[in-house]
């Protein structure tokens, strides 16, 4: 199955030729699309068994499975996501949000096509686009931007200058020292009653979506990096940054001015202490501080 068309390229195996249309990963893996792996998934291969014909970037160092092979186009390469970066560049591929036509408002600008529930509070000068989504009894504040695929439930709140569906700093860098961006193709899901505070920017996820958890409370002034997942119940205080791919678990409490590594967990019912730098993972029911971060006791 394939789940949305971004663009078309050509891919030829043992003189087949078939098109990919989109990224996926091994988390989330469709038919017809391109993905990178890394060494530490490698042994989810079995996974990509239930798709077929992706372009996958492979490390050059891991045995590649014969099944493997004839479902999929396989390049064993040195750096997959370099690999993974440079296919989008040769191919022209940005993916950058598109310009549709918006209806003015009460002095906020809403696009065709979005979707807008109902008990919805909407204040002049916010942004709404073509592919948002918003439940009921939201409040959307003035100077929000709402970009690209947002998905918004209900008893939600938005506060003022807050943007989401910005993209996240996803990039590598060739041997020379040039950067190559990669394109974002997901976006943001936001569940119910959560709050959101100003001047926060949340960006939409690289692959999968960047996920908020329901009831979680996010303070003025934060970053959350693409495909970061925040459980359920979340508290995270102002001037705190989430890079890239950081987890949550529910009912943690990170507070005010702390900065969490990307790729790094922080476990169930934690707390990070105030002005704290993650480095490594958070166990549940543990407590944290310090520059780096490290544990103090357990929470009962």
């Amino acid at each position: 199955m394939i789940q949305q068309k971004f663009f078309k390229v050509e891919v030829e195996h043992n003189k087949e030729k078939w098109f990919v249309y989109a990224p996926s990963s091994v988390e989330e893996p469709f038919d017809h699309t391109v993905m990178f792996v890394t060494e530490r998934f490698t042994e989810r291969w079995t996974d990509l068994l239930s798709v077929s014909h992706c372009l996958i970037f492979w490390p050059m160092k891991c045995q590649i499975a014969q099944e493997l092979e004839q479902r999929h186009h396989i390049v064993a390469c040195k750096n997959p996501r370099l690999e993974y970066a440079r296919f989008f560049r040769k191919n022209h591929i940005q993916n950058l949000p598109q310009n549709g036509s918006a209806v003015l408002t009460n002095g906020s600008y809403i696009a065709d096509g979005s979707r807008i529930g109902s008990d919805v509070t909407i204040m002049p000068g916010a942004y709404i686009g073509q592919e948002v989504m918003i439940g009921s009894s939201v409040y959307i504040g003035s100077g929000v931007r709402l970009i690209g695929k947002i998905k918004i439930g209900s008893n939600v709140a938005i506060r003022e200058n807050t943007v989401l569906g910005a993209d996240g700093l996803s990039m590598e860098r060739e041997e020379d020292g040039r950067m190559i961006p990669i394109p974002q193709f997901g976006g943001v899901c936001v569940d119910d009653n959560v709050s959101i505070g100003a001047n926060v920017t949340i960006a939409r996820g690289a692959i999968d979506d960047t996920v908020i958890g329901k009831g979680s409370m996010i303070d003025n002034n934060c970053f959350i990096s693409h495909n970061v997942k925040i459980g359920e119940n979340v508290g995270i205080v102002g001037e705190t940054i989430l890079f890239g791919s950081v987890r949550v678990g529910k009912n943690s409490f990170i507070s005010g001015n702390t900065a969490v590594r990307d790729g790094r967990s922080i476990g169930e019912h934690a707390l990070v202490g105030m002005g704290g730098v993650v480095t490594k993972d958070v166990q549940d029911h543990t407590v944290v501080m310090g520059n780096p971060a490290g544990p103090l006791l357990e929470r009962v």
